[in-house]
């Protein structure tokens, strides 16, 4: 699955590529047991069947989302519309990326997550996991 990601990395310009890339990296290296795809036309990584985290290009940079993100407690990632639990980080330039931040946000994405695999069955309703 990793190919599809690269080819997806690969089609964006510039600054957004190299993001895209490292992000890549950093996430395949600290969840080396996530299965990732990409979904809804981003790059996703999921635990057992349940989406963690992914990226997408965006009209202000490369969005790195956290589908638990909000329960991270993290000030440096935005809350989403507050209908789901997901919070993230906008990148514009490579040199946002911040590998202790990262390495943060990874561990506790493993650690805190809220069942969005199981969101349909339960007709919307997340239920938080572990």
């Amino acid at each position: 699955m990793e190919k599809t990601i690269a080819a997806y990395n690969k089609v964006q310009s510039g600054i957004d590529g190299e993001i895209c890339s490292r992000l890549m990296e950093i996430i395949n290296k600290h969840l080396p047991k996530a299965e990732n795809k990409i979904w809804h036309a981003h790059p996703v990584w999921f635990l057992d069947g349940n989406p963690i985290v992914g990226y997408s290009k965006i009209k202000a940079g490369i969005r790195l989302m956290f589908w638990s993100g909000v329960s991270f407690a993290e000030d440096m990632l935005m809350a989403g519309t507050g209908k789901f639990k997901d919070a993230s980080f906008i990148y514009t330039d490579t040199g946002q990326i911040k590998l202790s931040d990262l390495k943060r946000w990874l561990g506790k994405a493993k650690k805190i997550q809220w069942d969005y695999k199981n969101i349909v069955k339960r007709k919307g309703e997340l239920v938080r996991l572990k």
